[in-house]
């Protein structure tokens, strides 16, 4: 159960250094580095083509229908933040466009994904701040209702608690807990390393079949070439 009409104004972010590094890598390889868990919901995407953000999680807990919480969590943005906006319950509504946009920004804050509708979007690329959301949707919103900030919430079917860092490229969104980024680099580090060991080999003729070894264990599963 959330509580409602919340806002915490001192959030621990993580060293800017490990935000910066991870940001070198994508989703994918982040996902697969933090043991293949984080990811949001593939329908969570680019509102635009060449989308990406990497940054420290600002929360905003928004009822359906009402982005009063979206100017209320302006606020609370430093710089290099990205705002991640959860819902109450299912909406697609229109939650954000470029005024808002404007607005993060002369904070700081570097993007937004929200399990919601956003708006405005040619704008939105033409400023090139990048969005990730559930829909595209012009409908608008009303300002009744409170929600809370910086509080932890489930977006798109994760948990993201303020200062964890979300990353989102055209593969999706993935969320890496605030203590686990220095470790989470070191591991992506590692296995950029060994995909362009793997990749120079099947560049180079080898097989899958072979470079991964997959052949005893297909024969043992019953494989048989005639």
């Amino acid at each position: 159960m959330y509580e409602l009409g919340i806002v915490n104004t001192n959030i621990d972010r993580p060293d800017p250094d490990d935000v910066a590094a991870l940001s070198q890598y994508g989703s994918a390889t982040i996902h697969e580095a933090l043991g293949r868990i984080g990811l949001m919901q593939p329908y969570m995407r680019p509102a635009y083509r060449g989308a990406k953000l990497c940054g420290p999680a600002v929360t905003a807990l928004l009822q359906p229908g009402d982005n009063w919480m979206m100017h209320v969590v302006a606020e609370q943005i430093t710089d290099g933040d990205v705002v991640v906006a959860a819902c109450t319950t299912e909406s697609d509504a229109g939650f954000f466009g470029d005024l808002l946009a404007t607005s993060f920004r002369a904070r700081g804050g570097i993007g937004l994904v929200i399990d919601g509708g956003v708006r405005d979007v040619a704008d939105l690329e033409h400023m090139d701040f990048p969005v990730f959301a559930k829909a595209i949707h012009a409908r608008g919103t009303v300002k009744e209702t409170l929600g809370s900030v910086n509080i932890p919430v489930t977006c798109a079917g994760a948990v993201v608690k303020p200062g964890d860092v979300v990353v989102g490229d055209a593969d999706g969104v993935v969320v890496v807990p605030r203590e686990k980024v220095a470790e989470v680099v070191e591991a992506a580090k590692a296995r950029e390393a060994k995909e362009a060991g793997v990749r120079e080999r099947l560049a180079a003729g080898e097989l899958g079949l072979d470079v991964y070894g997959m052949r005893d264990k297909l024969a043992a599963k019953g494989l048989q070439y005639r």
